[in-house]
């Protein structure tokens, strides 16, 4: 928003210094750049990370597969975490003692966490694993990649707009500093006779 209140300099005015419309031309290239440019690096970086994300998706649904697993026994829990956000969480999952047969045919039997609250001998549910039957986590899907995708270019737009404000800043800054400056060595040569009687003379 500051970019935009710099543009009142390029109106006429006897008082407009040089140092007046050389702010109005930072702030203009910046609100050009935070309009134009911020948008445009974040599609291509969400369009790049979404690229990635998809073939991350299709290397995991490749590697991993599902399996059914039973239920041996169930596994004694942990002492009661007071944290209410990972205790829920956890509720809804138990350790247990499972079978299961990997892809390539051979058996397996471990301890894993389950999908289920309650879990007796003999009960199923699913369970991801690679090709030889070792678990793994879930892939990744695709509504998942494209949220990723989509916050990662929202993120590189909104650090391109940060950039530019701040590069903006940095120029106008200097720009003041120099401007009292001039002001100081101005002020060094009229200062020590303003305001005397005679001054000038």
């Amino acid at each position: 928003m500051r970019a935009i209140t710099g543009l009142w300099r390029w109106r006429r005015n006897a008082l407009r210094r040089g140092t007046d419309l050389a702010e109005a031309w930072v702030a203009l290239v910046a609100l050009i750049l935070m309009v134009v440019a911020a948008p445009a690096v974040g599609a291509v970086a969400g369009s790049l990370s979404r690229d990635a994300l998809y073939r991350s998706v299709q290397e995991q649904h490749d590697r991993r597969h599902k399996v059914t697993a039973t239920v041996v026994k169930k596994v004694a829990q942990p002492p009661l975490d007071p944290d209410p956000e990972t205790s829920t969480a956890r509720d809804a999952h138990s350790r247990v003692v499972a079978t299961w047969r990997a892809p390539d045919g051979s058996a397996h039997r471990d301890r894993v966490v389950a999908a289920l609250k309650a879990p007796h001998t003999g009960d199923t549910f699913p369970l991801w694993t690679d090709r030889h039957g070792h678990v793994v986590g879930r892939p990744l899907d695709r509504a998942t990649a494209t949220t990723h995708a989509v916050l990662a270019g929202f993120g590189a737009a909104a650090a391109m707009t940060g950039l530019v404000e701040g590069a903006r800043r940095l120029v106008v800054w200097r720009m003041v500093r120099r401007r009292y400056a001039r002001w100081d060595r101005a002020w060094d040569i009229t200062g020590p006779d303003w305001g005397r009687t005679g001054t000038g003379s």
